[in-house]
């Protein structure tokens, strides 16, 4: 029998399939149905920063009006004032999940200052949350804010949290940082227990009949899934946190990839998004028979095989890669 589990954070996972966190985790039925369909763990959606430092209204208006001129899964990201749910009811939240399924529930705090961070994330350890997601969602645009102090920011934030908490903590990471394994070391000393690459930004368009900024919202895809491969199979082995491979997780083959970079644990939302919660069942079913046809007895035997420190040829993770890229008969016209 092909032993899929696996161990995050210290949790111990029937499988490596994670519900990522997005507004679809507000209903406990969604959560529910995700535990049915095979998830071995969940993420709740987020709770802002905003949502602990001042009302939402002002902030609600101005990030999403226009939002309904783009209608491709709109209404699983709803306004942050239909959320109905403050930092009082995330607790609350969290405690009603945590009675509906037995799967581990991570919460999630969205933001980067330090701030009352420790307090709300205290809170929702108490509230019953098997770990704590910091969704590190923060896009410089100071230019007086240097590169290493934006670090630091991240470091305080981290250090502080882990210092209130006996649960784990994951940090949500974008890829934008100019020396990411130095980083992420100094996130593994600090106390991070994960790190989930990467973040997706999502960026803002513009309306160019109504000259206003839009945001906009693009489901991920397959092929953003190598970045993803590229970086938790460079840092594999040489810092203790866990990886989570956020982003382009769509299929089975995709969480092989994932596994054989390294990482722990293999998230999805937009997938489930796009084929609905019943494609994490299918994706499981499919995975237990890629490991089976390949001669894998467990997900263990294949974690971090394709790692840097593990493959014939470590240089195709580096620069000459891309110049055997650069000179192969690939850019030839067909």
């Amino acid at each position: 029998m092909i032993d899929l589990s696996t161990n995050y954070l210290g949790l111990e996972l029937s499988n490596p399939l994670v519900a990522s966190s997005s507004p679809m985790m507000q209903e406990l039925d969604n959560i529910k149905r995700l535990e049915d369909a095979g998830a071995a763990a969940v993420v709740l959606h987020s709770l802002f920063e905003e949502q602990i430092t001042l009302e939402s209204q002002d902030l609600d208006h101005h990030l999403f009006h226009g939002a309904e001129s783009y209608a491709e899964a709109v209404s699983y990201f709803p306004e942050l004032g239909s959320f109905q749910i403050g930092p009082e009811a995330y607790l609350e939240h969290i405690r009603k999940a945590k009675e509906a399924v037995e799967i581990p529930v991570i919460a999630s705090l969205n933001g980067i200052s330090t701030g009352g961070w420790t307090e709300w994330a205290k809170r929702m350890e108490d509230a019953g949350a098997d770990a704590l997601e910091l969704n590190t969602y923060f896009m410089p645009t100071d230019m007086e804010v240097s590169g290493s102090q934006l670090e630091e920011m991240y470091l305080e934030l981290v250090r502080d949290v882990k210092k209130s908490l006996k649960i784990p903590v994951a940090v949500k990471l974008s890829s934008f940082f100019s020396s990411l394994p130095n980083f992420c070391a100094s996130l593994d000393q600090v106390g991070a227990d994960g790190l989930v690459l990467f973040n997706r930004f999502y960026q803002p368009d513009f309306d160019l009949g109504e000259l206003e900024v839009v945001p906009r919202l693009e489901l991920s895809s397959s092929q953003e899934l190598l970045m993803r491969l590229h970086w938790v199979a460079v840092m594999y082995g040489r810092v203790k946190a866990d990886f989570a491979v956020t982003g382009g997780v769509h299929g089975a083959t995709d969480v092989v990839k994932a596994m054989m970079a390294g990482g722990k644990v293999a998230m999805m939302t937009s997938a489930i998004l796009e084929h609905g919660i019943g494609h994490v069942k299918s994706v499981k079913h499919e995975l237990n028979e890629w490991l089976e046809a390949n001669e894998y007895e467990s997900i263990a035997q294949m974690q971090g095989s394709m790692s840097q420190r593990k493959v014939a040829e470590p240089a195709a993770f580096e620069r000459a890669n891309y110049m055997k890229v650069l000179r192969s008969g690939a850019w030839s016209r067909r």
